[in-house]
């Protein structure tokens, strides 16, 4: 037998064994346990029995973004054909009921209900996960298309530098990720350009979701004078890619020398205070600053921990590696389920919508980590695309949460493959797939139209 072989059989019985003797499925309900849901009721309106009740209608807003087709008749028709097998008579598979309980459900219940299932993910996590036992943090950003219609235009604006009527009204999106277990902790919205649409200022808005301890980790958009004051202010450390100019006045002779390369500098606070900070904040604001700067990877990176003993280079060289986590995360939320172009024609249910995406993601995420307790393995040695494929055909076939047995298949199921560790993988930014050969829209559609009915289709370029 191949080693290769023999190493998968072992992992497979030991994953059974762990399944056998884990309380598997009171992790599994964790979010319908009361501090969750009193929160939750909280927010929920004032309402009368109706056809789709606030669980029911979020439930299937959930099942709508995660399918395939993701369209509310989809939805509808679902849950139409769920009450006819359940022996109760079918509703309408008119949409409008369905559109309408969708939009009296409160932004903030989902929010509140997203940021409460990533921090009881995070806080069940064995200690070994984490790095020397303290939580590491990720953040950065990414953008998502809404539906170009005038009200989506009106409050999330195209780029700048696109014509009027042949661009995408875009939406910044700042997300805060637990390492550990890839959970989403928090998440900020905005614009794609103008004041307070930047993720620096995103991430002011979240610093309260990190907590004394924790470890935060972050591409050279982040570490700026006062970020870096308020997490040393909050007891939070952080290892970022030095920030802008910085790079190109770095003097390693200068300073308190701890190694090659690595030593400690201050920095001097900005003579000109920022637009987004008020004057008293500013004035007490300390007037230096003694960060960490130290060169690996073909980078500087700048940090907080200035303890060399306690945060050898290597090993923060090391830490900063596992950055490109978050990156994986954004892929899977915006590509593997679809949160890339929302469909909801107004900016309150386009932001709705990404939330519901965002929570769907964390539930995903809280299968992983049941099923790499079983394994006895991290959650990122688990596919996030698998993981979502099992989930999908297990509700697809009816399958219940309610069974502690077949929970534990479930998570069997989903821990079996493993995900392999590629840090050195490179791919090109290129598609081998011809696109199709239609020419770009270069003016806004109405006036495309009105030349098609005039003079027709242009040719079929070669």
């Amino acid at each position: 037998m191949h080693p290769s072989q023999r190493v998968c059989i072992h992992q497979q019985k030991r994953v059974g064994t762990h399944a056998a003797i884990s309380d598997s499925y009171a992790f599994f309900n964790l979010l319908t346990g009361p501090e969750c849901l009193d929160q939750v009721e909280s927010l929920l309106p004032e309402h009368r029995e109706r056809l789709f009740p606030p669980t029911e209608t979020l439930s299937m807003f959930l099942a709508q973004v995660l399918s395939a087709d993701g369209s509310c008749r989809q939805a509808v028709n679902d849950a139409a054909l769920k009450r006819l097998v359940g022996g109760l008579l079918p509703c309408s598979t008119s949409t409008s009921a369905y559109c309408q309980a969708r939009s009296r459900l409160p932004t903030e219940m989902i929010s509140t209900l997203t940021c409460q299932a990533g921090g009881i993910i995070a806080e069940a996590l064995p200690s070994w996960w984490h790095w020397q036992s303290r939580r590491v943090c990720l953040v950065d950003g990414a953008t998502v298309m809404l539906a170009d219609t005038q009200e989506n235009q009106a409050a999330y604006p195209q780029p700048s530098g696109q014509k009027p009527g042949l661009g995408f009204p875009i939406c910044r999106v700042v997300g805060l990720f637990c390492l550990a277990s890839g959970a989403l902790l928090n998440a900020a919205t905005a614009p794609c350009e103008g004041k307070g649409s930047d993720e620096q200022t995103l991430l002011r808005g979240m610093l309260d979701t990190l907590e004394q301890g924790d470890i935060l980790l972050g591409d050279a958009f982040y570490p700026t004078y006062f970020l870096l004051c308020e997490l040393m202010h909050r007891g939070i450390d952080g290892v970022f890619e030095q920030y802008g100019a910085r790079k190109r006045s770095t003097d390693f002779s200068a300073g308190e020398k701890l190694g090659a390369r690595d030593h400690l500098v201050t920095l001097s606070k900005p003579i000109k205070k920022p637009d987004w900070m008020t004057q008293q904040d500013y004035d007490q604001a300390p007037q230096t600053l003694t960060v960490r700067e130290f060169f690996a990877g073909g980078k500087i990176m700048v940090t907080t921990f200035r303890d060399s003993k306690q945060a050898p280079k290597g090993k923060l060289k090391v830490l900063y590696r596992s950055r490109w986590n978050v990156e994986l995360d954004l892929r899977n939320i915006k590509t593997t389920l679809g949160m890339e172009q929302l469909r909801c024609r107004t900016p309150e249910m386009a932001i709705k919508e990404l939330w519901v995406y965002l929570l769907a993601y964390n539930l995903i995420r809280l299968l992983m980590a049941q099923a790499a307790l079983l394994a006895d393995q991290i959650p990122r040695q688990l596919s996030f695309k698998h993981t979502v494929q099992i989930w999908l055909s297990w509700q697809q076939r009816g399958g219940s949460t309610h069974d502690a047995v077949s929970v534990n298949a479930l998570l069997v199921l989903i821990a079996e493959p493993r995900v392999g560790l590629r840090p050195g993988r490179i791919e090109p930014r290129a598609l081998k797939r011809r696109p199709k050969a239609y020419p770009l829209l270069t003016k806004p559609r109405i006036e495309a139209r009105s030349e098609v009915r005039e003079h027709g289709h242009p040719k079929k370029q070669r």
